[in-house]
């Protein structure tokens, strides 16, 4: 079998969110070749093609202590699509499956690529596997930030505090109801509420905070996060509402994390929203993680569709700052 002599840049995998994507300008005469390899998760990967009646691609753990004692189980898609305007492109089914070695997943594509093309792996969810033949259990890694912000000893106590009313002494009104927490917590927590109780305004005067604008659901889950007592499901399910809270009454910590977890998993149908909140609440990462997404990993075609609503409402600028992308990612090299 031969592997052809393949520069290094023809073989590395970029990165980004949940995406893999590895481009290649030849296969040329080559009958088989294997990308370098590439971090997601708590494993490195790698790709191959290998050129026969078919053409084949294969995805799989780098072998080592970490894939033998937590093997993942990927549910991902794979996209195979040459550039220009007459793009081929090719797309797996959604796979499910667990992951050891280069022989458990192996996608059979009825075509042979001549020039440049890209291979798209994008993982829709990773789990590590039970080795004692439980349930695979969920990876967690931007949620790192939110548990190391939230995992004091100290906060044991505050959590007890919030979940059974000790000396409550502030009244928060949401949209659809009410809930108790403690001023030195909030004021502790946010500039904005310090300011609130330490002027004659008043939430000082009345001890009631009036947040009409977000449900009882989303406050709970915003004290639970200043109070440490916040679950993953939580903050995953109320984090747009949570991210608009953290500008509104600036919570840094917050706000990070929302960004990071935003960031972990853009996909097409969510990359022009993620965008707009990007530019509205002033998040640079994850700004640059959508414009990488659209234009350098060329995600702007599967959009396509959407694009023109989304430029008729978004502001001047960001559509300025959106077609300088577009010029950059499409200059001759």
């Amino acid at each position: 079998m031969s592997t052809g002599a393949a520069n290094s840049s023809d073989s590395k995998v970029e990165t980004i969110s949940r995406l893999a994507q590895w481009r290649i300008e030849s296969f040329g005469p080559c009958s088989y070749r294997r990308s370098e390899s590439f971090k997601l998760g708590i494993w490195n990967w790698y790709l191959t093609i290998e050129k026969n009646r078919f053409m084949y691609i294969r995805l799989f753990p780098e072998p080592c202590r970490v894939s033998k004692e937590q093997p993942p189980v990927a549910r991902f898609v794979v996209r195979v699509a040459s550039p220009g305007p007459n793009r081929r492109c090719f797309v797996s089914s959604v796979m499910d499956r667990l992951l050891r070695t280069s022989e458990d997943f192996v996608w059979p594509v009825d075509y042979i690529f001549q020039g440049r093309f890209t291979i798209d792996v994008e993982f829709l969810d990773l789990k590590i596997a039970s080795l004692n033949g439980g349930d695979p259990y969920p990876l967690l890694c931007t949620e790192g930030l939110l548990k190391s912000v939230s995992s004091k000893t100290s906060l044991q106590c505050l959590s007890r505090m919030l979940q059974d009313g000790i000396h409550v002494d502030v009244t928060i009104k949401a949209s659809n109801g009410f809930l108790k927490a403690h001023k030195a917590i909030l004021a502790s927590s946010s500039p904005v509420f310090e300011s609130m109780f330490l002027h004659d305004l008043r939430e000082k005067e009345s001890s009631t905070i009036e947040i009409e604008d977000m449900s009882l659901e989303a406050c709970s889950a915003l004290l639970g996060f200043i109070y440490g007592a916040i679950k993953q499901e939580e903050f995953w399910k109320h984090r747009i509402a949570l991210l608009g809270a953290s500008d509104k009454y600036d919570i840094a910590d917050l706000k990070d994390c929302c960004e990071e977890s935003l960031l972990d998993d853009i996909n097409t149908s969510n990359v022009l929203e993620r965008l707009h909140e990007a530019w509205l609440y002033q998040l640079n990462k994850l700004k640059k993680g959508c414009l990488l997404y659209l234009f350098d990993f060329g995600k702007i075609y599967d959009v396509k569709d959407e694009i023109n609503t989304f430029f008729q409402h978004i502001d001047r600028e960001l559509m300025v700052e959106m077609f300088q992308e577009i010029l950059t990612a499409w200059k001759p090299a």
